[in-house]
């Protein structure tokens, strides 16, 4: 609730410091005694629009500072964690209102954007008034207050639960779609690339050797004449090789009469001989693989051109070409693959928005009953109010499941019917001024604490009604000051009778450097003061005895 406010240079007001308690707390004054002022310099605090006209004239800047005590559990602690905030149950909003139009926001003495602070003060505050269009008048929240009326914050997060795995699963769904759609559109092109490179059937490493192989054949002719005139030069008759094996010949013969000495000479010989042969041998193996087919090098230069031509059309290397094949096959596979996937998704989906769908129709009818409930409740207290012809319409309207939302699949919207044969339509444009203020008074006694703010602002809700109508709207009054905070700014006696705490707002002159000039005070009244208010609210400027046991009367009824 709101413990305290403070206020400097806004309008009359240069300076003021009040507290608040729980129930209901009146303000009471004259016409022009700054009542207004004081709500604007709230609305202000709570993230309301700015203007440099609320700037006292001849201060720089005007400031308003709202404390409010918060249950431990209220929903703004979640609000301003989400923000980076804290609060230990002490919650301060202060604005700054500059000359100039600009203006500053402040959460705790942390400056923050005015966006924030006027969420913040829509948790906390209501202010309702003939033609305020900030509260109950905006359907956005009706649904929400059906849904604490009627009790229904479980289906309602139930509902919200399945809505987002539909949703998960119909992203999930849709992602898929779009990788087999994509896979799917290349299918052609994949499959007809597979079937040319399988057919061609490319190894590792065969470039190189189809490299190697066809520049041999290329030049075989002229190899193979070099390499038979080193075997001539080798194994030929006459040539050094042929008289080294006869030499050995000889020498081997002699050994026994030489000894030691041929020995060693015909060992040395044995190794150049051998030396001699395994060159030969190398020649040989040499000669034969420079032997082929002619046909063998327009096959190898077909194959190696036709691999090179491949590896360009699809931008990879030669020895690249195995890797992309299986690249290929995988692809293929994954699109088998990925159609039963989404087989199996597309199933999920329609489990999940069937899972919704049921859920939110059964959320819909516990709507409707609730709604009619509340109807009949708000239309019993309308007839206190002298608004016994006018009738408070839910309407729920039913909407397709892919048209719905976490919240279900409903619009509800607060629609009036102001009397008997006449067309009802949304509170705000069919209801007067008076009628309006009422009907919300006993739209929010019915609500009470279960879609409320803790702080609830009236702004001559009483307006144009007097007498059991008057006592009718105090009493409601008192009610809703049994549940949450109530601040109510009337004009009525048998209203600021039944206050917990009255607060009077005059105005009175104050000398300053420049002069005389007027500015807003605020006095705690209780006691004799209080009833010589209420007495001045019955009689006018001239307070009778009379006026003064009435407003007794109307004191002592609401002790």
């Amino acid at each position: 609730m709101l413990s305290a406010l403070s206020i400097r240079d806004i309008v009359l007001i240069d300076k003021l410091d009040l507290e608040f308690g729980p129930g209901l707390c009146v303000l009471t004054g004259e016409t022009g005694a700054g009542k207004s002022i004081l709500l604007d310099a709230f609305t202000l605090a709570i993230g309301g629009r700015g203007d440099a006209s609320l700037v006292r004239r001849g201060a720089s800047q005007g400031q308003v500072t709202a404390s409010f005590e918060l249950a431990p559990d209220h929903p703004v602690l979640r609000l301003l964690a989400d923000n980076g905030l804290e609060a230990d149950g002490l919650l301060i909003l202060r604005r700054l209102q500059s000359a100039d139009g600009r203006t500053r926001a402040f959460i705790n003495d942390v400056a923050v954007g005015v966006q924030l602070l006027h969420e913040v003060g829509q948790a906390l505050v209501e202010i309702h008034g003939q033609h305020d269009d900030r509260a109950l008048i905006d359907p956005s929240g009706h649904r929400d207050l059906v849904d604490a009326f009627g009790g229904l914050a479980g289906e309602a997060s139930a509902v919200a639960s399945a809505w987002q795995a539909w949703r998960s699963a119909e992203e999930e769904r849709a992602r898929h779609a779009s990788e087999i759609a994509a896979i799917r559109a290349n299918a052609d092109y994949i499959n007809h690339a597979l079937d040319e490179l399988q057919r061609l059937n490319p190894q590792t490493g065969e470039e190189e050797t189809l490299a190697s192989r066809r520049q041999l054949m290329m030049h075989a002719e002229k190899i193979a004449g070099e390499l038979n005139e080193a075997l001539d030069a080798l194994a030929g008759e006459g040539t050094g090789g042929a008289r080294l094996a006869a030499a050995l010949r000889r020498i081997e013969r002699q050994v026994g009469a030489g000894g030691a000495l041929l020995v060693s000479v015909a060992e040395a010989l044995e190794r150049v001989l051998s030396e001699t042969n395994a060159a030969r041998a190398k020649i040989e193996e040499a000669l034969a693989a420079t032997a082929f087919e002619p046909q063998e090098l327009e096959r190898s230069e077909e194959r190696l051109f036709a691999l090179r031509a491949l590896a360009r059309k699809h931008r990879v290397g030669v020895d690249d070409l195995p890797a992309f094949v299986a690249r290929l096959e995988t692809e293929l596979a994954a699109l088998d693959q990925g159609e039963t996937k989404l087989e199996a998704l597309t199933a999920a989906t329609v489990g999940a928005r069937e899972v919704y769908a049921d859920a939110a129709m059964r959320l819909s009818e516990s709507r409707k009953a609730a709604a009619e409930r509340l109807d009949a409740e708000v239309a019993a207290e309308l007839a206190p109010l002298k608004l016994d012809k006018a009738r408070l319409i839910t309407r729920v309207e039913t909407v397709g499941v892919y048209d719905g939302g976490p919240h279900g699949i409903d619009r509800v919207a607060f629609w009036v019917r102001t009397n008997p044969g006449t067309e009802p339509g949304p509170l705000m444009k069919v209801a007067s001024g008076g009628e309006l203020a009422r009907i919300i008074l006993a739209l929010k006694v019915v609500l009470a604490a279960r879609g409320s703010a803790p702080t609830l602002v009236f702004d001559e809700v009483d307006a144009g009604v007097g007498g059991a109508t008057a006592a009718a709207v105090g009493e409601r009054l008192a009610r809703l000051g049994a549940e949450v905070q109530v601040l109510a700014v009337t004009h009525a006696p048998q209203v600021a009778a039944l206050a917990n705490e009255h607060m009077l707002i005059a105005k009175e002159a104050v000398h300053g450097p420049q002069g005389e000039a007027m500015t807003t005070r605020v006095l705690v009244l209780d006691g004799e003061r209080r009833r010589e208010e209420i007495a001045r609210m019955l009689a006018g400027q001239t307070i009778t005895d009379e006026a003064r046991a009435a407003a007794e009367r109307l004191m002592s009824r609401s002790a």
